[in-house]
């Protein structure tokens, strides 16, 4: 919930566990729907300073904008390895949603795809889940990954 008096009187919260293992659809979509709040909402950072005699008055407000929370104009664009219709740039989910219900049968992380995540151009079975970029542009594919991201 968030910690504000109005999300208290106003709002109605609550939270549900949903497993993989019971549920691999339910599981997805609701991980889907998460992903789109996140890409679609906006960070504020608000810094306060301790105002004294000897230092004047200033509230300084920032607003900071990362990788998850840019808007879709500005949200890196990736490929499906699978389609290689455009999704959203995220190496840990290079596949559009049908895509992934179809490889989620058999979930082999090294099933050899079609395309390049990155660049979208054929792969020719270079790529999969656990490689989703062509090992050519991946100097180039690193600088849109945030380092919490990074598979090393």
């Amino acid at each position: 919930m968030n910690l504000y008096e109005f999300s208290q009187a106003n709002n109605n919260e609550m939270g549900i566990h949903i497993t993989k293992k019971d549920d691999l659809e339910l599981y997805n979509a609701t991980f889907e729907e998460a992903q789109r709040l996140l890409t679609i909402s906006e960070e504020i950072r608000i810094t306060v300073r301790k105002v004294t005699t000897e230092t004047p008055s200033k509230t300084e407000t920032k607003k900071v904008e990362t990788l998850s929370t840019k808007s879709k104009s500005t949200k890196p664009t990736g490929f499906c390895i699978r389609t290689g219709v455009v999704i959203p740039f995220n190496i840990e989910k290079p596949m559009s949603y049908d895509a992934f219900k179809a490889w989620s049968k058999y979930s082999d992380l090294d099933y050899p795809e079609k395309f390049c995540h990155f660049s979208g151009e054929p792969s020719n079975g270079e790529t999969s889940v656990s490689k989703p970029i062509l090992h050519k542009n991946w100097k180039k594919a690193k600088d849109l990954i945030p380092t919490d991201d990074l598979p090393f």
